[in-house]
């Protein structure tokens, strides 16, 4: 398995099934929510609308990677902001050096926290691909559509746990792909919103999904 694509692993991190129905079986199911994202980043995907305004230059759609063996991503920014600031990264020929900001769309927040965390751990994988490609340390929030706020995420003082987790799930994901099968249905996995539902009729359990088990384990970085 090559270079993985960060929202293969944004849907690996909401439910392994679903990605290994998605990447290795090659289905596909939309929904209502399905739709919705896909709006939402048709008007977020568009090179043309990017912009410059008070010395902040904003593109969308900008292609990024990271190259780098444990990690081996690709992917595509919805927003990407520079602002001039004496201690950034070059990003152009124009010998003006910005500060970056990642901002990444979602449609709905959750109600009962900050942010979803497959969305956070998205936003870590854009986040290196983007300071790979430009060098620097790029600033990246979360934007909800549904209240319209930017939300931080502690991708620096969380980048320990972040990092492990993104290499533990990446390196699962290979050994799947390169044996052809597809990671079960796990037990306890929030499956009401998934286009994929009556493809996999997954079955309810005990067990923590792995959305559960991610916010866990940045729970257990902080203590």
């Amino acid at each position: 398995m090559g270079s993985i694509a960060i929202r293969m692993v944004q849907h690996f991190f909401y439910c392994p099934h679903r990605w290994g129905l998605l990447e290795i079986d090659r289905a596909w199911a939309e929904n209502y929510f399905v739709v919705k994202a896909d709006l939402l980043h048709k008007r977020t995907h568009d090179p043309e609308k990017s912009y410059t305004i008070r010395g902040k230059k904003v593109f969308t759609d900008v292609p990024v990677w990271n190259d780098q063996p444990e990690y081996d991503l690709y992917g595509v920014t919805d927003c990407l902001e520079a602002t001039r600031d004496a201690n950034g990264v070059t990003i152009d020929d124009s010998g003006e050096t910005y500060r970056q900001c990642l901002v990444e769309y979602k449609p709905t927040k959750p109600k009962d926290r900050d942010f979803h965390p497959e969305d956070a751990m998205q936003l870590y994988e854009q986040k290196l691909c983007v300071d790979s490609v430009f060098g620097g340390d790029c600033d990246a929030v979360l934007y909800y559509a549904d209240v319209q706020k930017r939300i931080p995420v502690p991708l620096r003082e969380q980048k320990e746990a972040f990092d492990k987790t993104l290499k533990d799930a990446l390196m699962q994901m290979r050994r799947y792909e390169e044996a052809g099968v597809i990671p079960p249905i796990r037990k306890g996995q929030k499956c009401s919103g998934c286009s994929m539902k009556d493809l996999c009729m997954p079955k309810s359990g005990k067990k923590k999904s792995l959305r559960d088990e991610i916010a866990a384990c940045l729970r257990e970085d902080t203590v």
